[in-house]
């Protein structure tokens, strides 16, 4: 069975900074694409950072590039998801999503396409 088990939301002030950890089970990370999705209240669920386990490829929004850091963690078997510079606009739900690929290249894009999906994390910024 796999779990996708998400910490480290949280309430932060603007400027500051969080780190959101996805701890996998169940599964060969080798052969899958991890990532972060986001989704704030009347908006569509959207991709923040993803990685390819293999290749460690990595793609970001043009939202958080320079602010947000995605990474493999190889210890608990899962990505982590370095925040700085939180912006209102960043507060949203955080969820850990993972798809099987079939290239070391292939990362995250399309939530139609993810397989496995965390219960998500509240991030929440106070300007």
């Amino acid at each position: 069975q796999v779990q996708l088990e998400e910490s480290g939301g949280g309430l932060v002030q603007a400027g500051g900074s969080l780190r959101l950890s996805c701890a996998a089970s169940g599964l060969t990370l080798s052969d899958y694409a991890l990532g972060w999705f986001r989704q704030a209240p009347g908006q569509e669920r959207e991709v923040v950072a993803a990685i390819n386990w293999s290749g460690g490829n990595t793609i970001y929004s043009d939202s958080v590039k320079g602010r947000f850091t995605i990474s493999r963690d190889s210890a608990k078997n899962g990505v982590v998801l370095q925040m700085d510079s939180l912006k209102p606009q960043d507060e949203a739900i955080y969820y850990c999503a993972v798809r099987r690929v079939t290239s070391t290249r292939a990362t995250l894009g399309n939530p139609d396409n993810v397989h496995y999906w965390g219960r998500g994390t509240q991030v929440t910024v106070s300007s």
